[in-house]
């Protein structure tokens, strides 16, 4: 039973880390003028990556309500915790 939930944990967690690197790009590939480097060059420079990494998570939503309604909890917690991950990742990279 344990490694079914750690198992269902992990993939969960790896899908909402898919799901925020892609909810990243689609931020930068809809509405940047630039292309992806250049785009992720100037988010370093203008210290404005974060921003873009929290947008990205947006897209966790979505993925975490379809867990929900399949009634795979765990993997929706997994979600969650990829959702922390890029909160931390944010807040790190706001204040150093």
């Amino acid at each position: 039973m344990k490694g079914k939930i750690g198992k269902e944990l992990l993939i969960g967690f790896l899908i909402g880390i898919v799901a925020n690197i892609s909810g990243s790009y689609l931020y930068i590939f809809f509405f940047s003028k630039y292309d992806l480097e250049t785009t992720l060059e100037i988010a370093l420079e203008q210290d404005v990556l974060g921003n873009i990494i929290a947008l990205g998570a947006l897209l966790n939503l979505i993925v975490f309500f379809l867990f929900l309604k399949k009634n795979e909890y765990y993997k929706a917690r997994g979600v969650i915790m990829a959702t922390l991950i890029a909160a931390i990742i944010v807040l790190v990279s706001k204040f150093y």
